[in-house]
């Protein structure tokens, strides 16, 4: 889809309005993602950009990193800071990463998790780099829902989306793992980093019909349809589930980790 800035700007803002739903909904991160991520731990700096309700904050908080994180919501960053209690070493900054003033001491790690395609793209990347020691590493983890899980399920409530929702394209289906395309381009033109390396785990999880509808409700695109439009999908959808397939769907997820070392 694409988002003009005005849009973009309006979309990221919406997560906030349902902070607490997020935080019920919102699956967290594999587990082996931040072993990956190499040397981190009680001596690492972190600095993590958009941290919502702290799925991906709390897992760094037990590795006993030194945690920054900058969260636009104030609703979020207040569940965040609950979820950190006990971690005296983390701390959570509400502004948007775009206006925060850097701190003179670099980061080891600058890491993003399914919030850097939020914000400014002429700023993004450079103030990354900004906030990075030498050698600092940048992590920016994506999620994408691909096939898999209960596949007839996914192919046919797109009849409920292309009803209710006129943007939808005819027939979409959703892309097997490996057609999900690896894009290191805005980081390279960077000419601050050096190669990217890709990571992928990919994993399922099973919904009510009710959790599902919650977990949409956490997704910008249907929390900024109009309310007639937004109502008639997701009873399209509650309907297809408990009259199609028993009340239960299976969601199947790849996340990515991409993660590149500053050079200049």
């Amino acid at each position: 889809m694409f988002v003009t800035e005005l849009g973009r700007e309006k979309l990221r803002t919406v997560f906030g309005e349902a902070a607490e739903r997020y935080d019920r909904c919102r699956p967290g991160y594999p587990a082996e993602l931040f072993d990956d991520l190499g040397t981190i731990g009680p001596r690492s700096r972190v600095l993590e950009i958009g941290c919502g309700t702290g799925q991906a904050t709390l897992s760094l908080a037990r590795l006993g990193c030194a945690i920054v994180a900058v969260e636009l919501s104030t609703d979020m960053a207040a569940i965040a800071r609950q979820h950190l209690v006990g971690f005296p070493t983390a701390q959570v900054v509400v502004s948007a990463f775009e206006d925060w003033t850097l701190p003179a001491a670099g980061f080891d790690i600058v890491l993003s998790a399914t919030a850097f395609h939020w914000l400014d793209l002429a700023v993004r990347t450079s103030k990354a780099a900004d906030a990075l020691c030498p050698g600092g590493t940048l992590a920016v983890i994506s999620t994408h829902h691909i096939a898999g899980g209960t596949e007839s399920f996914f192919a046919e409530v797109q009849e409920c989306y292309e009803r209710f929702d006129p943007t939808t394209p005819p027939g979409l289906r959703l892309s097997a793992s490996g057609d999900v395309p690896t894009d290191s381009t805005e980081i390279d033109e960077s000419r601050r980093f050096g190669p990217v390396q890709f990571r992928r785990y990919e994993w399922e999880q099973t919904y009510s019909t009710h959790e599902y509808i919650d977990l949409l409700l956490t997704y910008s695109g249907h929390r900024a349809m109009p309310p007639a439009q937004q109502t008639g999908l997701l009873n399209c959808i509650s309907n297809l589930i408990d009259t199609g397939y028993g009340g239960r769907i299976t969601k199947r997820y790849m996340t990515q980790l991409a993660t590149a070392h500053r050079t200049s």
